[in-house]
């Protein structure tokens, strides 16, 4: 006998009986949209060891931010997490992307920061149509060549902060420049957007110096930099490398005799540890640290307090990525099964990014503004707009 029944002696039916009437009931009384049995997968590739580990740190906090300033839920659906350490090396990238896809058998891809892993990233998302966020890497095959519906990205092209470094440069008058980086997909295409936008404005890039990576001996091509006497050279390089490429440009007397203009990820959580070296540096980016909007402000209070440290561009990336999903999943009701309604909801969204509200290009490529950045302080401040609504070209994308 339950304490609530009504009257024993009045209701007769079998115990069994009794127990299940009100689980049916409660049965019918849930919606499909309520009925979230299993909270949704989401497998986290990103650098835990190595060049680009404070960059994934910092991405998997700024998303985790976001699910927790929201109750632990995206869209009303639980979230459990699934992690790989990629260790930005793209020879182990297939063998580490299948270990979510296949072993955890995840629902949503996040990551990663290397571009030539997000790549092998991208052709297993694609081939087993598994939904990709990508919150950091650039390569613009991402939402160009290798394009698909289930592919997003929260962060950049390598070509957008490339392509603006190049209109900062010729808007100041340069006209022969040299180019600094790594000698692999980022890097690469970072030194194209460059050009195209420093030639478009009647510039010269005179020669292109690249490196292996993770190499960090800059001292040869420094040694070129100060013989050929550019007009300005632009850099990328990023994580640990950046500082120390900073300098050592600084050490080899170059920072007093060669402008430097560069993607702002040369800056970006570097300024601690290049000292002196990087003040003054002009770079472009999608995010500055001292934009002063309730967005903004209210975003780095909520890091600072939840991490106690502060947040950057990959931070704003990362809570970005699950804005992105959040947005998804709340025009479904959490339903993931409804994938087709929520991509398309996916592609038209408005994001209020800590950043700046963006829209998404028909490649799904955040369309921003970039901003002109300097270096002062632990920070890099904005001194302006370099380009407005900058739209990656996405070449080659069919979808």
């Amino acid at each position: 006998m339950l304490p609530s029944d009504p009257n024993p002696a009045e209701t007769p039916v079998t115990p069994t009986f009794k127990l299940a009437l009100p689980a049916l009931a409660l049965a019918a009384l849930i919606t499909p949209a309520q009925a979230q049995q299993a909270p949704l997968k989401v497998g986290l590739m990103l650098p835990a060891t190595g060049t680009y580990t404070a960059l994934g740190d910092a991405i998997e906090k700024g998303f985790k931010l976001y699910v927790q300033e929201h109750g632990g839920k995206l869209g009303g659906r639980d979230i459990q997490y699934f992690k790989v350490d990629d260790e930005s090396e793209p020879s182990k990238a297939t063998d580490n992307v299948n270990k979510l896809i296949k072993r955890d058998q995840v629902d949503v891809l996040v990551g990663t920061v290397h571009s030539g892993v997000a790549l092998a990233m991208a052709r297993a998302a694609k081939e087993s149509n598994t939904l990709l966020i990508v919150p950091n890497a650039g390569a613009d095959a991402i939402t160009g060549a290798q394009c698909a519906a289930n592919i997003f990205r929260t962060s950049f092209t390598n070509w957008q902060p490339g392509y603006a470094a190049g209109v900062v440069a010729s808007g100041k008058g340069y006209k022969r420049a040299m180019t600094i980086t790594w000698n692999y997909a980022a890097g690469i295409e970072t030194v194209k957007g460059f050009t195209e936008g420093f030639e478009k404005g009647g510039g010269k890039v005179v020669k292109d110096l690249s490196l292996p990576f993770p190499n960090v001996e800059f001292q040869a091509l420094l040694t070129e930099i100060a013989a050929q006497k550019p007009d300005v050279v632009f850099a990328f390089f990023a994580g640990g490398a950046a500082s120390k490429f900073l300098k050592d440009y600084d050490a080899a007397g170059l920072k007093k005799s060669v402008p430097l203009v560069a993607s702002g990820f040369l800056t970006d959580g570097t300024l601690e540890a290049a000292g002196a070296s990087g003040q003054g540096v002009l770079s472009t980016l999608h995010y500055a640290d001292n934009l002063d909007t309730p967005r903004n402000n209210a975003f780095r209070k909520s890091y600072a307090l939840t991490y106690k440290s502060n947040a950057d561009v990959y931070a704003v990336q990362g809570y970005d990525a699950a804005q992105l999903l959040a947005a998804g999943l709340t025009a479904v009701k959490g339903d993931f099964k409804q994938r087709d309604a929520m991509v398309a909801a996916m592609r038209k969204v408005r994001i209020d990014s800590p950043r700046g509200a963006f829209t998404l290009s028909p490649q799904h490529n955040p369309v921003q503004d970039i901003f002109l950045r300097e270096a002062k302080g632990d920070n890099n401040e904005m001194r302006g707009v370099a380009v407005k609504a900058l739209a990656d070209p996405g070449r080659g994308c069919r979808m």
